[in-house]
């Protein structure tokens, strides 16, 4: 069985490959068909038909082989191959003794029907069916009313029909295929999109962490290298707050780098994403470096979690703000942080005092990476970022982050939560 299914297959895909040959085949065997049937009389004798009462004339003959052949080429031209069979059965029909049969047209119709849309398949088909079942009442040797022309007219019909189910169904499983491949071709895009946003998360995190703990060290070593000679235990501070922030660079560069891994390679990456849980760690490394920070909180406010990623998000707003204050505001400059929660979303501001004219074209005017970062992570939380510098000096950081649009949050708090305790 399964060797004959495996020839049957090879045959069909061959068949396909070839669809002349499969015409030429059908023609022929169209023509055995219809030679053989001309030799039988359906009223030769009481019990049914019989064979060898009549034989058909040399033009009947004819017109069947002229008719038969015309099938090999019914996929190229179906409309030019239906217009012949259906004249050469009306001249057998009107000139033939015995009457031809109009196996060749039926064909002709159901390849027309089968190739074309449904409207033209109803005008055809009528046309055809009212042609051929005519001709055969006024020119047949029987009487209008014979069982022949009303088979006339059903086997036209029937092969309109069957060709037009065809092409539905041709339609039907091209528009299932289609699908398919469509949802193939959606699911590799999904796929290529979060590919590119997990490498886009990646390249942020991979910044803020350079940005800051590279900073720091430049600073710490600045201090390092001008109290060396004078007051060495300063030095020594310095150089220790340099060791601390590379140990930390070192640390986070890892855990980000990690996430490349396969999940089979060793040493995986296990902490958890920096957060503002750990925002005193953040804020004591710019203290060390020189620059003073404050955390703005109401009195007796109770902290409440955030979502994960507004958690990281908000984190990182911070680090990055306050790097570029540490870089661009001056050197007697303060700055404040607040991170508050209203409703269903979280209010980040960084604010400086700093008289530096560097940190607002760092941040407004494009030339790091620092701003893009950050629109980055609050475009893809649906919330807002506003910079800009503070009237009578310094400079404003101001993040809004929501919750529903990406964490499905739905705690509605009216009241003014604050996240983050005084340092």
């Amino acid at each position: 069985m399964t060797a004959l299914g495996t020839g049957f297959t090879r045959s069909r895909c061959w068949l396909r490959a070839h669809p002349l040959a499969l015409d030429a085949a059908l023609a022929l065997g169209v023509l055995v068909t219809i030679v053989i049937g001309s030799f039988a009389d359906p009223h030769g004798g009481p019990n049914g038909p019989t064979f060898g009462t009549r034989t058909p004339g040399l033009r009947s003959i004819v017109l069947m082989v002229l008719g038969s052949a015309a099938l090999v080429f019914r996929r190229r031209r179906p409309m030019a191959v239906l217009a012949f069979t259906g004249v050469v059965t009306v001249a057998e029909l009107v000139a033939g003794d015995p009457p031809a049969p109009v196996v060749s047209a039926v064909i002709a119709l159901y390849t027309v029907a089968s190739r074309t849309d449904r409207p033209t398949t109803w005008r055809v088909g009528l046309l055809t069916m009212t042609g051929l079942t005519a001709a055969a009442m006024c020119f047949g040797s029987g009487p209008w009313y014979s069982q022949e022309n009303l088979g006339i007219f059903a086997w036209t019909g029937i092969g309109a029909t069957a060709g037009d189910a065809v092409r539905s169904r041709r339609a039907f499983v091209d528009a299932i295929r289609e699908r398919a491949e469509r949802a193939e071709r959606t699911r590799e895009e999904e796929a290529r999109r979060r590919v590119a946003e997990e490498r886009l998360r990646i390249a942020r995190d991979l910044h803020d962490v350079v940005a800051h703990h590279i900073a720091l060290v430049n600073v710490q070593a600045g201090v390092a290298a001008h109290v060396m000679d004078k007051r060495p235990d300063q030095a020594k501070e310095a150089l220790a707050h340099v060791r601390e922030a590379s140990r930390s660079a070192l640390n986070e560069l890892r855990a980000t780098v990690g996430l490349l891994r396969q999940s089979g390679d060793p040493e995986a990456p296990t902490e958890p994403a920096p957060g503002l849980g750990v925002l005193d760690q953040l804020l004591d490394t710019f203290r060390h470096a020189g620059l003073p920070v404050e955390v703005a909180r109401p009195d007796k406010e109770v902290a409440a979690p955030l979502p994960a990623a507004v958690d990281l998000a908000a984190y990182r707003i911070i680090q990055e703000a306050l790097t570029n204050v540490q870089k661009h505001a001056g050197a007697h400059a303060k700055a404040e942080v607040s991170v508050v929660r209203v409703g269903s979303s979280a209010e980040v501001t960084v604010i400086d005092n700093g008289g530096g004219t560097e940190s607002a074209g760092d941040v407004s005017e494009g030339g790091g990476h620092g701003l893009l970062g950050m629109r980055e992570r609050v475009s893809a939380l649906g919330g807002t970022l506003t910079t800009g510098p503070r009237y009578g000096g310094g400079f404003r950081v101001h993040a809004i982050l929501p919750f529903k649009a990406r964490t499905g949050d739905n705690t509605g708090e009216s009241t003014v939560e604050n996240t983050v305790e005084t340092a």
